[in-house]
């Protein structure tokens, strides 16, 4: 029975720690690919694309759901080419994530930037058509994705409209530069760097805080409906299972209860 026990506990170890190895190479791979420009710029040549227009990504219809395509660098040179855009446009892509085995994902938008759009727009239909797909508003799409490519369009929308809302330094008035991951913007003029925006922005949020994993634990695991507590406040509240977010939460709290495990 104990040699059995201890066989399991191994074999539970060995899964839980498995997920976390990997999540720490993939965070080191990410970590200098936004530091050092050339190896990001050597990672594009391998690496896939996801496309946008005006912060709408590309999706393709797949039985009840919306998936989301990748493309690899020729395909977009090509593209760019057909459409009558210089490949120098995949400077304003983002790193925006990268698969256990490496492969950097970027995000490009094809009708943000100002020198591109009217072009970028009037092309609109026939790159749909070319890439077998639309560009769908991500808030009405977003509940028919997986949770993968929810979290990875998410996560580009936003930076990429970052991007786009700061172009220019706040001080000087002159043209920012982002490095080649989109990680930060710099004003050559002063070197002043600005990083996306880590604080709240009161406009969108009501409010934020921080919680601790326990907290968060014992949030999935509460039942029935939230009561007023003795001091007139409510515990903190999760999005219902259904949601996307609910389910990234969830795989985080797992993920730190792995990384706990006595080794």
């Amino acid at each position: 029975m104990f040699l059995y026990c201890g066989i399991a506990c191994r074999r539970k170890f060995f899964w839980c720690y498995r997920p976390l190895s990997t999540y720490v190479t993939k965070t080191r791979y990410l970590f200098e690919l936004k530091e050092d420009d050339d190896a990001c710029k050597k990672a594009q040549q391998t690496g896939a694309f996801y496309l946008f227009h005006g912060l709408a990504p590309l999706l393709q219809t797949s039985a009840h759901q919306y998936l989301a395509p990748r493309h690899s660098l020729l395909e977009l040179e090509r593209l760019l080419g057909k459409f009558g855009q210089d490949a120098q446009r995949i400077e304003d892509s983002v790193l925006i994530g990268c698969s256990e085995q490496q492969e950097a994902w970027f995000a490009l938008d094809l009708g943000l930037d100002s020198s591109f759009s009217i072009s970028a727009s009037l092309h609109k239909p026939e790159m749909e058509t070319e890439l077998k797909g639309s560009f769908i508003e991500l808030r009405k799409a977003l509940f028919q994705l997986n949770a993968r490519d929810a979290s990875m369009l998410s996560t580009a929308q936003a930076l990429l409209r970052w991007h786009d809302a700061h172009q220019f330094c706040s001080r000087s008035g002159q043209p920012t530069k982002k490095n080649v991951a989109g990680s930060k913007r710099v004003c050559p003029s002063n070197n002043i760097i600005y990083y996306p925006q880590i604080q709240v922005n009161l406009r969108e949020l009501e409010t934020a805080a921080w919680f601790s994993h326990d907290e968060v634990a014992t949030a999935l695991k509460r039942k029935g409906s939230y009561s007023q507590q003795q001091n007139g406040t409510f515990p903190f509240w999760l999005p219902p299972k259904l949601a996307i977010s609910h389910q990234l939460i969830k795989e985080w709290v797992e993920k730190q209860t792995c990384s706990s495990l006595p080794a």
